[in-house]
């Protein structure tokens, strides 16, 4: 780790591939924090709906965007002081979530958040974006991936475990079409930082990634 890196593990990649709960897992086992970037964009995404702002409508999003009060604590998402974590994560916003995160302005405003609170280090964050765009000073950066197959198996079993799950094929066809917009957005695009190691996660359980990240985070160190 060179002095001018900041002590913060960024964990890249695509959509199902378990970025937000192998983040939350190497957290805890540094004694480290979680910043939740998706969630962040899902809360935005949840306030614009409520708005009933179109994205081309730049002035009225640009209202949204100038009072938006987010907050995130011990896991829980906070839009205006209510607590959103159950309802950011409905169809109605995961299916608004990527226009939303790929409008400039957005990103723009969430972006310098995050920036604010990883200052202090000793954040784990993920995203689609934070090693190459959010934190490119990070000491470690991971790309986490998997086949779309394997993450479509994953999402199949989290949304079977809720309740009824729709068909396997439909959850594959969502996730790749989530795939191409986040790879071909004309801000900040989905894509492996130069200087990031990749880390195909098909063939291993949450555990055996856990302990792959931290052991490459303190060969860093």
């Amino acid at each position: 780790m060179t002095a001018a890196a900041l002590l913060l593990i960024a964990i890249d990649g695509p959509s199902g591939v378990g970025k937000s709960t192998t983040a939350k897992r190497v957290a805890m086992r540094l004694g480290w924090q979680y910043l939740d970037t998706g969630a962040m964009y899902r809360a935005a995404a949840l306030a614009i709906r409520r708005a009933g702002v179109d994205l081309t409508d730049r002035s009225a999003l640009e209202g949204v965007l100038s009072s938006l009060d987010l907050s995130l604590n011990e896991g829980r998402t906070y839009l205006a002081g209510e607590d959103v974590s159950e309802a950011i994560r409905s169809q109605e916003v995961t299916l608004l979530v990527t226009p939303v995160s790929a409008d400039a302005r957005v990103r723009e405003v969430l972006v310098d958040q995050q920036r604010r609170i990883g200052a202090s280090g000793r954040w784990v964050v993920d995203g689609r974006d934070i090693g190459t765009v959010v934190f490119t000073q990070a000491c470690c950066k991971v790309f986490l991936t998997a086949s779309p197959q394997a993450r479509a198996r994953r999402r199949f079993l989290e949304l079977q475990a809720k309740g009824p799950a729709p068909d396997f094929e439909a959850v594959l066809t969502d996730l790749q079409r989530r795939d191409l917009a986040d790879s071909t957005r004309a801000t900040s695009p989905l894509r492996k930082a130069e200087d990031a190691v990749e880390l195909d996660s098909s063939d291993m359980n949450l555990d055996q990634v856990v302990d792959w990240i931290v052991a490459r985070h303190q060969a860093h160190l």
